[in-house]
């Protein structure tokens, strides 16, 4: 769409705003499906943060469950209907939404912990006292490349690597009252998280990274999951990442793949060679000043995403083309300067549109999301902070 048509879609609205245009979204959420294969994709609900926008999604085929990032989510959004199937992807320490998981009985159904090492067991059952009901208990393994003694390419997630030490944390689990290990889950991100259409040596550095990575990554994992499935019978092995759905499909041992970014399409997913997902999730920020001729200031607009710190974590302009940050300023706190040859043509109480580095954390900044078809909205939906809700 073009920024004429979000700016008749949302004439009566005073900017910052943001929207999710539903026409890319659900584009989006077909591509996913399409990539994935077959492969039921488990929803990742940090990268969409809105319950609106998760129930379309997984209305949708293909689309099946969520991979919470909280304990506290995950009861809430099975507690809102919005899911009753739920893997929480990251270990818990929430001792108070532990108790509320054991004193729930259809929770402990629908719900899925994450664990990856005896102490947090041992958390678990402090916070619970002996003899707590069952837990369903998935196991994470690191899914990263070590090429070398010393040398961790990826995320630094779960201390489980090789299949001997999944054989030995499983036979752990089930050896222990309270707990049943039902899923084994890996998350490649040095594949699905690093953009591989750089140019230079940087984008060639990636695609070597990942090339070696899947190739290691597609033996060890089969084998981390058959040294499990040797202990406990699982429901279900879950992988992948929206970058990486065309290698993760194609390993047997999955039978489930994790996406959500590639949903709303910011500029982290942006620059990859075998997809691109369309800018769905935009907001807009009101030219204030004008300093020069060719640079406009606008209101707020820091909205830095998580990561390392640098250039490629700023909200980009977007609508009309042709702008940029100031690589002095950014994107500041109360005003954003942007400058470019479409400057020259705003002025005060015109509207520039932006993108977010990253997917889910701009629903951090706006309590809610304005749903656009064409040049019209269909539906304000509120985020998880405008239903007064922080999972951190």
């Amino acid at each position: 769409m073009s920024a004429t048509q979000y700016d008749r879609a949302t004439r009566d609205l005073d900017p910052p705003l943001a929207v999710v245009d539903l026409d890319a979204f659900d584009a989006n959420a077909d591509d996913l499906a399409r990539r994935a294969g077959g492969l039921p994709i488990r929803i990742a609900s940090k990268s969409v943060r809105c319950r609106a926008l998760l129930s379309r999604v997984l209305a949708r085929p293909g689309f099946s469950g969520l991979l919470c990032y909280t304990l506290a989510e995950a009861l809430w959004l099975f507690g809102e209907g919005t899911s009753d199937d739920i893997v929480v992807g990251y270990p818990t320490v929430d001792r108070a939404a532990l108790r509320a998981l054991a004193a729930d009985e259809s929770a402990r159904r629908a719900i899925t912990v994450m664990v990856d090492s005896p102490a947090q067991l041992d958390l678990i059952d402090a916070a619970l006292g002996p003899g707590h009901p069952e837990l369903r208990v998935c196991l994470e393994f690191d899914a990263s490349w070590r090429p070398l003694p010393g040398l961790h390419i990826g995320t630094r997630r779960s201390p489980v690597f090789s299949p001997a030490q999944a054989a030995w944390l499983a036979r752990h689990i089930t050896d222990r009252p309270g707990f049943r290990l039902v899923g084994v889950m890996g998350y490649e991100g040095q594949i699905s998280g690093l953009q591989d259409d750089d140019t230079g040596l940087r984008g060639a550095a990636v695609r070597l990274i990942q090339r070696h990575s899947a190739a290691e990554l597609i033996r060890r994992r089969p084998a981390v999951v058959d040294a499990v499935r040797a202990v406990a019978e699982l429901e279900f092995v879950n992988g992948g990442g929206t970058g990486s759905l065309e290698f993760t499909r194609t390993d047997g041992s999955v039978t489930e793949v994790a996406a959500g970014s590639g949903l709303l399409g910011p500029t982290l997913f942006s620059r990859f060679r075998h997809f691109s997902p369309r800018p769905a999730a935009l907001f807009a920020l009101s030219v204030v000043r004008k300093p020069s001729r060719r640079i406009v200031t606008l209101a707020a607009g820091g909205y830095a995403a998580s990561g390392q710190a640098e250039a490629s974590r700023l909200p980009s302009p977007y609508l009309p083309p042709g702008l940029r940050l100031l690589t002095l300023e950014g994107a500041g706190e109360v005003q954003t300067p942007v400058t470019g040859r479409a400057a020259r043509r705003l002025v005060p109480g015109d509207r520039v549109w932006f993108r977010h580095a990253k997917a889910g954390e701009l629903a951090e900044h706006f309590p809610r999301y304005h749903l656009v078809s064409g040049d019209r909205i269909v539906r304000t939906v509120p985020t998880y902070r405008g239903e007064g809700h922080f999972f951190g």
